[in-house]
Parts: C-alpha cells; structure tokens; sequence
C-alpha cells in the first residue's frame, strides 16, 4: 500500500561483495542526523544476496529499519534492475529524502531514480542540512568552488542528494541497537536483464586510499616540479601517510585524479593534513576543513591556507621537507 507522509529519511547502502563500503556506512552518520533533526525515521536500502547480516550491520550503525531486495542476480550492481527496483519501492513508501554517496555507483544510480519518480536531485554535496519547512539544505560549490550554494526543492520528494564520500561522519557501531528488516519482493527474472556479468577482476590501488587516511600529506602547484613531487611522497611515506593533491597538480601529471581534494575531487578528514605548496583556494579547502590538524608549508606568508592552518611553516618546501623526513627517521630509529 502506498504511504503519502513522507516522513522518513532513506539512505542507499552499498555493498561489495558481501562486505558494506565505508561510504555507505559515513552516510548513515548523516541519514542519522538529519532524521533526528525531523524526528522522523532512518530507513537504508540494501540490494544484493545474503544480506541478512549487513542488514543488522546497518542497524547497529544507526538505521532504525532497513530494505532487503536479497536476490542472487542483484549480487553486483545492474544499472536498470537496481534503479527499477528503487523506484518502485520509492513510490510505494515515499520517503521524504532519500540520500546516496556520490561514488561511482551512486552517480550512476541516483539520477535514473530521480528521473523514475519525477524529482530532482542536487549532486556531489559536501554538507547538508534541513530547515523549519523540513526542507533538505543541499550545499554544493559553484562557479568553479569560490561560493558555496544551497539548493532545495520545495515541490517535489523525496528531496534526493549525493554527499561526496568522507563529508559525512559514521557512528559508532552498537551492537545493542534494535530495528526492522523489511524484505522486498524481487521478481527479477534472469531473463529480463539486459547486461550479464562474466567476470569481476579487482585491482589493487595504485596508491594509497585517501579517503580514510588519518594522516594526508597534499602537494599544489607549488611543489613545481616532478622532481619535487618526489618530496612530497617521501614525506608521507615516513609518516605512514596517503598522498593527495590539488586540481593543478594532477593537471600536471604528478598525481592521479583519484588522489584529487576539493571540488570536483574527495573530502578527507584526517587526522593530520599537511599542505605543501599550496595556496589555499576554496576549491581546496572546501575538501579538508574537517581535518583535525592542518599544516602548511608555503613561501608565501600572505598564502590563504594559512588562515586556517593550525601550524604554518614559511619557507621552501625544497629545504623543509627533507629536513622534517630526516628528524621523523631519526625519531622513528631511536
């Protein structure tokens, strides 16, 4: 039977394989706090097959009911059956937002959903929150990441975001929370789809993950060179850390995209940031302001990244790092 309260905040929880990725887990966090802001219900969404213990996994990270489409053809991601299924399901319980990771299934699944039910949806969102009208405050950057706009949708629900992976933080894991696993019936026939998957190959990362590192250490255009950039790699392998970068640097082809910050790049929120060479732009910034300590080496005393630096190292980064991989190996010898 179909509801018509929207009143319910519904995440989609992506698995791998039988294991829940990290994003999924970060955007129950969010589902969380925004539902409790509208004192309303946390709903997530699982397809896949043998779901049974993800789906009290998801429970125990914050959801208060979770969906179950448990079918042997859902196992991997199909395009046109998940979002079928979405939609259905979507327009039989009509939840008032429904939020999804910006990841390379979410981009892909989120707006063939919203299309399916007639609604819009704000991409690649790095803060969210809600008014007194119970509308869904999407904050995205705009033009090029020097503004910061929030975008609602007043006539139309669910209200439907993707929230760029690490913006959102994960709860601790109760294992003594209780909530509801509904099933969701599958008549998906083999038959009926349209792709078939012969093979799945993993390939390991080419560099270490982002993301969730507690330790990121960034180079921008100021590192100058791929000589240089040497130096920033050393300097995050001594301390154990991920290395990220700024749009001009991977344009550059020191880095990868996928070690991209900022827009159009990752959030982190590590526990030490360290920016070499970089000057501070919002299109950076706006990618690691969760950091719990942030420190910058740049020549330029009058850079911005000094503002919001918790340590700030005036000079050049040439002389400096090398100096500070040697005091950490000296440390680390001892």
């Amino acid at each position: 039977m179909k509801s018509d309260h929207h009143e319910s905040v519904w995440t989609f929880a992506e698995q791998r394989r039988g294991k829940l990725t990290d994003s999924s887990v970060e955007m129950l966090g969010g589902g969380r706090k925004i539902a409790d802001k509208l004192t309303t219900t946390l709903a997530a969404v699982l397809f896949g097959h043998n779901l049974e213990n993800l789906a009290k996994e998801l429970i125990a990270y914050g959801a208060d009911k979770v969906y179950v489409a448990d079918n042997s053809l859902l196992s991997f991601y199909q395009s046109e059956a998940y979002s079928t299924m979405l939609a259905d399901l979507t327009k039989q319980q009509n939840p008032e937002i429904l939020l999804f990771s910006a990841t390379a299934l979410g981009r892909d699944l989120a707006p063939r959903v919203a299309a399916k039910v007639k609604t819009g949806l704000t991409a690649d969102c790095v803060e969210l929150d809600v008014n007194e009208q119970r509308q869904l405050l999407q904050i995205v950057p705009a033009f090029g990441g020097n503004v910061m706009a929030t975008i609602v949708c007043p006539k139309h629900k669910p209200q439907m975001a993707t929230v760029r992976p690490g913006v959102m933080k994960s709860l601790d894991r109760d294992e003594s929370r209780h909530g509801e696993i509904t099933k969701v019936s599958t008549s998906i026939r083999k038959e009926d789809m349209k792709i078939r998957i012969v093979e799945v190959v993993t390939e390991k990362p080419r560099v270490l993950p982002i993301e969730g590192a507690d330790v990121v250490v960034a180079g921008g255009w100021g590192v100058g060179s791929t000589e240089n950039w040497k130096l920033v790699e050393d300097l995050a392998e001594v301390i154990g850390g991920a290395v990220g970068a700024t749009r001009p640097a991977v344009d550059e082809e020191w880095a990868l995209e996928d070690q991209m910050i900022g827009v159009g790049g990752k959030t982190v929120r590590p526990k030490l940031y360290i920016g070499a060479g970089i000057s501070g732009a919002l299109q950076h910034t706006v990618g690691i302001q969760d950091s719990k300590i942030i420190v910058a080496i740049n020549n330029d005393p009058n850079a911005p990244i000094f503002e919001g630096a918790d340590f700030g190292i005036i000079g050049d980064l040439r002389k400096i790092i090398p100096c500070l991989v040697n005091e950490i190996r000296k440390i680390y010898e001892r």
